[in-house]
């Protein structure tokens, strides 16, 4: 009877701490990724949208989370018609995130530090291009909102076209490995 008793509690909390954690999908057509590339002579920025994604939440706290992103919604807002056209078709093509064979990029959360009043510093594995390498960022979560900015070293997943690194002599048409992300995730 006792053991009976140890399994049933047993399987109460489990059940209990199991049923706490809540999945929470993303609005996709709510969230936005903004970019901004720079480059000797200047930046563009543009767009890219987000396929699907998951915040899990223990209470309150986060715990976890991943997302999925359509490459093939980049798009320039800083141009118009065709030189708009040019740099989207560019940055879909081989040189920079190949859209054709690599249409989705992925991050997955590994690890959460709470640093108290919403704010998490996550450390997770960001894929494009199927190559996998960290990131850290500072993400605040305000009720059903998340929001980050961070910097991503595009030479990492193999994205080199006109990075300083890489190439001599490209003067002015150089591209800074780094470009830059605002983020904000409604829930």
């Amino acid at each position: 009877m006792k053991k009976l008793r140890t399994i049933a509690v047993a399987l109460f909390v489990a059940t209990a701490t199991i049923a706490s954690a809540q999945n929470k999908k993303i609005d996709v057509a709510k969230s936005k990724i903004e970019w901004v590339g720079k480059k000797v002579t200047g930046q563009h920025n543009g767009v890219v949208d987000f396929k699907g994604g998951t915040l899990i939440f223990k209470g309150k706290k986060l715990t976890g989370g991943s997302f999925v992103v359509d490459m093939n919604s980049i798009n320039t807002t800083d141009l118009q018609g065709e030189y708009q056209g040019k740099l989207n078709g560019h940055l879909k093509a081989d040189d920079f995130f190949g859209t054709e064979k690599y249409p989705t990029s992925k991050l997955v959360f590994k690890k959460l530090v709470d640093k108290g009043n919403g704010t998490y510093v996550v450390t997770a594995d960001l894929t494009i291009k199927d190559v996998t390498a960290p990131v850290t960022f500072e993400l605040k979560v305000n009720g059903s909102t998340a929001t980050t900015s961070f910097k991503i070293d595009r030479t990492k997943y193999g994205i080199k076209y006109g990075s300083g690194s890489f190439f001599d002599n490209l003067g002015d048409k150089t591209i800074n490995d780094e470009f830059d992300l605002t983020v904000t995730i409604q829930f």
